[in-house]
């Protein structure tokens, strides 16, 4: 607490804020925060939180996440506390007389625990540091939070990589225990196994529901859920994944062409006539960044953002041989240190554009013939 009052004040200590602690403090300074009054707490209406609940696919192992944390015979000294991938509390667990004291900090279920929030606390660290954290006492920025301790992990989706939120253990400073981080790392693997276990019950129910339909019509076709991850392929290379589907909008698919997708009850079928069409994209680069592709039919066209084009550009260079995710981190990042950002990237590029991008190593997909226009010679649109 010394140290943390050196510090604020601009002044020297003798013991010096880890380097994670001092990369949050210099941001929450840039923010404008102020050390010894709270930040802002205005939670989400009740309705809000319920609803964002129910999006979150984190609902489906909520309850196997508390079964976890409340295992341990010290599991009345702390709450575990779950938040989105913005940072806001939509579930929180515990004993009563901790959740009192967590009340009067506003560390209760709506409020939006990020650093430019309330300062520095290990749900909004690990979400600009993309790393597990763990604080004690004095490293919080905020003089309020500095009685707690909190030890935070990001769990991401196990299908593409996306971050879905935080899980966090917090409690009074001087109950923590040594194995506290072995703990809630243990629940996020376990929550994430069940995710795909989850996923993959929900494709199969999905394949099974449309086996008489694709039966039925014949032909190449693939049967997709809501994301364009794929249940089950007929007559084409089996992919993990295609972009998106929307009613009324063609689908680029490698092997497929250019596809309308039809509305099933639990996902989407996709089939075209032929089969051997070859996809032809554009990707023109500059300002207003945008591939254009083509599968023997009227091109469409579809806006990129500057990253999403600079992995294109990445993947074009490459050629058959690929990027993996480490060599795509260094070519965004200038580093080997964002993987996960990387792979979540590509997984929001895959998102509109699906199987025109390959997976293991990241490349430009068999039947994908792409070819870019550097931004000088991209013409306005």
């Amino acid at each position: 607490m010394r140290m943390h009052e050196s510090f604020i004040g601009g002044g020297r200590s003798a013991i010096q804020p880890r380097p994670l602690v001092s990369r949050s403090w210099q941001r929450v300074l840039g923010f404008g925060l102020v050390a010894d009054r709270t930040g802002a707490r205005d939670p989400l209406p009740p309705a809000r939180v319920e609803q964002l609940r129910g999006e979150s696919p984190l609902h489906l192992v909520i309850d196997d996440l508390a079964r976890v944390i409340s295992s341990v015979a010290d599991a009345s000294h702390f709450l575990m506390v779950v938040t989105n991938g913005d940072g806001i509390i939509l579930w929180r667990r515990g004993d009563s007389k901790v959740r009192r004291r967590a009340d009067r900090l506003g560390f209760s279920e709506g409020a939006r625990w990020t650093e430019d929030a309330v300062g520095t606390n290990a749900i909004g660290t690990a979400l600009e540091e993309a790393s597990p954290v763990q604080l004690f006492s004095g490293e919080h920025f905020e003089q309020a939070q500095h009685p707690w301790y909190c030890t935070a992990f990001p769990i991401h989706d196990p299908r593409s990589g996306e971050l879905l939120g935080i899980v966090d253990i917090s409690g009074p400073a001087l109950t923590l225990h040594p194995a506290i981080s072995a703990l809630v790392e243990t629940a996020v693997l376990l929550a994430e196994s069940l995710l795909r276990r989850h996923h993959e019950a929900a494709l199969e129910r999905l394949r099974l529901a449309a086996e008489p339909v694709v039966s039925a019509g014949g032909g190449p076709a693939l049967v997709v859920d809501d994301a364009g991850w794929v249940a089950h392929s007929a007559g084409v290379a089996t992919r993990d994944r295609i972009a998106v589907p929307e009613a009324d909008r063609p689908l680029a698919v490698p092997g497929l062409g250019l596809c309308m997708p039809e509305r099933l009850d639990l996902g989407w079928l996709v089939r075209t006539a032929a089969a051997d069409r070859r996809i032809t994209a554009h990707l023109e680069l500059g300002r207003k960044p945008a591939v254009e592709i083509c599968a023997d039919a009227a091109p469409w066209r579809v806006a990129l953002s500057q990253r999403h084009a600079q992995i294109l550009q990445q993947l074009a260079g490459a050629g058959r041989e690929g990027l993996t995710p480490y060599e795509l981190s260094v070519a965004l990042f200038g580093d080997g240190e964002h993987v996960v950002a990387a792979r979540a990237e590509v997984s929001r590029l895959r998102r509109s554009l699906g199987a025109i991008v390959d997976g293991s190593p990241y490349r430009i997909a068999d039947g994908v013939h792409l070819t870019v226009t550097p931004a000088a010679e991209s013409r306005a649109f």
